[in-house]
C-alpha cells in the first residue's frame, strides 16, 4: 500500500478503528455503573443526547467534507433505528442483567455480523483466514453464553440482549458504509438526534423514572465520548479500509471494556469466561492478519468525497492544486493496475 497515500491505509484505518474501539470499549462498564436504576430508553436517550452535543462541534465546511444529501435520509433513519434505538436499548437492559466482563466480551460478535453483511451486500473479501477468525469469535460467544447459562436464566437473558445489540450494530455498521464518505460530524449529528428523539419519546410514553443529576451528567459524558467521538472515528476508519476490517479492529473494544470492568471492581471471572475471551482474541488477531492484492479494474466514475492528491488515485487537475484534504465533485478515468489494497471507497470491486 506504500505510495497510495501519505500513510498506509491499513495503518491509518487500523489506528482510527482502535481509537473508536477504545472510546466505546471504555464506555460499556461505565454505562453499567451509571445506568443502574435508569430505564433502558432513558439511558439510550442520554447517551445519544451526549453524542449529539459533541457532534454539533464536529461539522466541517463543504470545501473539506462532502455534505449529506436528501437521498441519504432513508439510510440515516434505518441507521438510527438499529444503531441508536435497538442497539443501545438492548445493551442497557442486558448490562443490568448480566456481568460487565462477559457482556463486554460478547460485544466482539459485532465484528462477525458486520463482516458477514459486508461480504454479502458489498462483496468485501472473505478468505479462509477471515472464516477461521469468525469461527473463533463465534465459538467464544457460545462459551460465554454457556457460562452465563450456568449462572441462571436472568444472566443468560441479559447476555442474549447484549447479543441482540451486536446484531443491531452490525446492521448499522453495514448501512453506514454508504455514508462514510460524507462529513462524519453531520452523520453523527443526524443519527444522534434521530436516536435521541425516538428513545426519549418512548421513555416519556413509558413514564420511565427521571435519573438524578449525577447519573444524567455522567451518561451524557459517556455518550459524547463513547458514542459521538467513537462513531466519528469509526466512520473515518470505514472510509479508509472498509466495513469488515473496521468491524474486526473494533472487536478490540470488548477487551478494553472487560479490562475496565475488572479494574472497576468486578471479579466474576470464570474459566469459561477466560477461554471464551481467548478464542475471541484469537479471532481478532486472525482477522487482522490477512492481506489482499491482485490486478483489478477501476471503472470510470464521478463522485464527491474528501480526498488528497498524493494517494495514487486522484490525479485530476487543479489550478492551483489545493494543499491537503479537500472535497468537491471529481472524475476518475478507467484504469487497471495491481497493488495491495483494502475495500475503501475506490476498491469496491467484486471477487
Amino acid at each position: 500500500m506504500r505510495g497510495h497515500g501519505s500513510l498506509n491505509p491499513v495503518v491509518r484505518g487500523g489506528l482510527l478503528a482502535l481509537l473508536a474501539a477504545a472510546l466505546f470499549g471504555l464506555s460499556t462498564p461505565f454505562v453499567q455503573k451509571w445506568g443502574q436504576g435508569v430505564g433502558p430508553f432513558t439511558t439510550a436517550a442520554l447517551l445519544y443526547g451526549g453524542s449529539a452535543l459533541v457532534a454539533a462541534f464536529m461539522r466541517k465546511p463543504k470545501e473539506r467534507e462532502a455534505q449529506l444529501q436528501r437521498t441519504d435520509a432513508r439510510r440515516l433513519l434505518a441507521m438510527a433505528m438499529f444503531g441508536a434505538v435497538i442497539g443501545p436499548v438492548a445493551l442497557a437492559w442486558g448490562l443490568q442483567h448480566t456481568s460487565g466482563v462477559s457482556a463486554s466480551l460478547m460485544l466482539t460478535l459485532e465484528a462477525v455480523f458486520t463482516a458477514l453483511l459486508a461480504w454479502r451486500l458489498y462483496g468485501e473479501t472473505v478468505d479462509k483466514r477471515v472464516v477461521m477468525a469468525m469461527g473463533s469469535l463465534l465459538a467464544g460467544g457460545v462459551i460465554l453464553a454457556l457460562d452465563q447459562g450456568f449462572q441462571g436464566g436472568v444472566q443468560l437473558m441479559g447476555l442474549l440482549a447484549v447479543m441482540a445489540a451486536t446484531v443491531a450494530w452490525g446492521i448499522d455498521n453495514t448501512l453506514s458504509r454508504d455514508v462514510a464518505d460524507r462529513d462524519p460530524g453531520q452523520v453523527v449529528l443526524a443519527k444522534s438526534v434521530l436516536g435521541l428523539l425516538a428513545t426519549g419519546s418512548v421513555a416519556w410514553l413509558n413514564a420511565e423514572t427521571r435519573p438524578a443529576w449525577m447519573p444524567c451528567a455522567m451518561l451524557l459524558a459517556i455518550g459524547a465520548s463513547g458514542y459521538g467521538l467513537s462513531l466519528r472515528f469509526y466512520l473515518l476508519a470505514q472510509r479508509t479500509f472498509g466495513a469488515a476490517r473496521t468491524g474486526s479492529v473494533f472487536a478490540f473494544a470488548p477487551f478494553i471494556g472487560a479490562v475496565a470492568a475488572f479494574a472497576l471492581g468486578e471479579r466474576a471471572v470464570s474459566p469459561y469466561l477466560v477461554l471464551g475471551g481467548m478464542l475471541m482474541l484469537a479471532g481478532v488477531v486472525l482477522h487482522l492478519a490477512e492481506s489482499h492484492g491482485h490486478e483489478h479494474t477501476h471503472e470510470g466514475i464521478e463522485h464527491e468525497h474528501a480526498h488528497r492528491h498524493d494517494d495514487g488515485h486522484h490525479d485530476h487537475v487543479h489550478d492551483p492544486v489545493p494543499v491537503g484534504q479537500h472535497s468537491h465533485r471529481h472524475s476518475h478515468r478507467p484504469v487497471t493496475h495491481a497493488h495491495a489494497h483494502v475495500p475503501d471507497i475506490h476498491h469496491t470491486h467484486r471477487h
